[in-house]
């Protein structure tokens, strides 16, 4: 196991300086480990088995103590299953819609890069950015969010609604595998999964050109799959209180985060946190905590059916 991180030296008083801004740099790359290990839903023993360091040397990168190696962030950006110019802090990595933008532009030809600069000087220069018009061309309908903000019963209620067929994306990557969801993560890993996911998304968009998609809760962690969704369905944001997405996810029979609550509510609310501004790109929001479950379906209707142009 290779531990190349090496603690901050004490700071001369000639160099105090220099050694707050590099105190701060540190303090800052441990920040980002946190929030991407946060939007990835994964625990600090889980990231540092992946990346094959101590889980105490990935605590002290996480707070800003430790002084990692090269190879060591890559082994670390790569069980986050991000770039090391995310996990630096690069400025194209800054945002959610820089990481969008990037992944459309990877791999593409130079021919190809030139005629999206032209086209983005042009609307850029025209002074009006307008963005897609949500539900005008993509009547497959999509609902995003975490695991216990009502995607499975309201995406059925939905479909049955608009007398569009229901697609559990979970399921159907079930279907791919040949096994349940854990048993992906647990004998192939999250690269795995991920690919499996985005096949299940892929086949659900060329199969149906109406469709009501409930998605798993992570697929906002992977850029490509994202843009693949947001390219081909009108989404929805199903939001909920964070007591009431783990009071769900027990009612559902899963009793795991019951077992240490402080500590699951901890972590449920850091995931919360790093992957809202991904959740927020959705076309449409609603609060299923808000209100009762019919009076959350019919907020549902209105919102997607005035979206879709259909009689509401």
């Amino acid at each position: 196991m290779q531990d190349s991180i090496t603690p901050v030296a004490p700071v001369a008083a000639g160099a105090e300086a220099a050694g707050e801004e590099r105190h701060a740099s540190l303090v800052a790359l441990g920040e980002r480990v946190r929030s991407l290990r946060a939007r990835r839903g994964m625990t600090r023993k889980a990231v540092a088995l992946a990346a094959d360091v101590s889980e105490r040397h990935l605590a002290n990168l996480e707070y800003g103590t430790g002084n990692a190696s090269f190879l060591v962030l890559q082994q670390v950006a790569g069980a986050l299953q991000c770039s090391m110019a995310e996990l630096i802090g690069d400025i194209t990595a800054s945002s959610p819609e820089w990481l969008l933008i990037r992944e459309l532009l990877e791999h593409r030809d130079e021919a190809t890069l030139r005629r999206v600069r032209v086209a983005i000087g042009e609307l850029l220069g025209n002074g009006s950015v307008s963005g897609h018009t949500p539900g005008a061309a993509w009547p497959r309908v999509a609902l995003v969010g975490l695991r216990g903000a009502g995607k499975s019963t309201l995406g059925q209620m939905l479909a049955d609604d608009l007398e569009y067929p229901f697609v559990e994306l979970s399921r159907e990557i079930e279907k791919f595998a040949g096994c349940s969801i854990s048993e992906i993560q647990g004998l192939y890993g999250m690269n795995a999964y991920r690919r499996y996911e985005r096949r299940a998304l892929e086949e659900a968009i060329q199969i149906y050109p109406e469709v009501v998609i409930a998605t798993p809760g992570g697929l906002v962690s992977d850029a490509a799959t994202f843009n693949l969704l947001l390219s081909h369905c009108t989404t929805v944001w199903l939001q909920a209180e964070p007591e009431d997405h783990m009071q769900r996810v027990a009612e559902q029979g899963d009793l795991r985060p019951m077992a240490a609550s402080a500590e699951a509510m901890n972590d449920l609310r850091q995931i919360l946190a790093g992957r809202s501004a991904f959740y927020s790109k959705a076309d449409l929001r609603l609060n299923t905590s808000s209100q009762p479950l019919q009076d959350t379906f019919k907020l549902l209707r209105t919102q997607v059916r005035e979206a879709l142009k259909l009689p509401v």
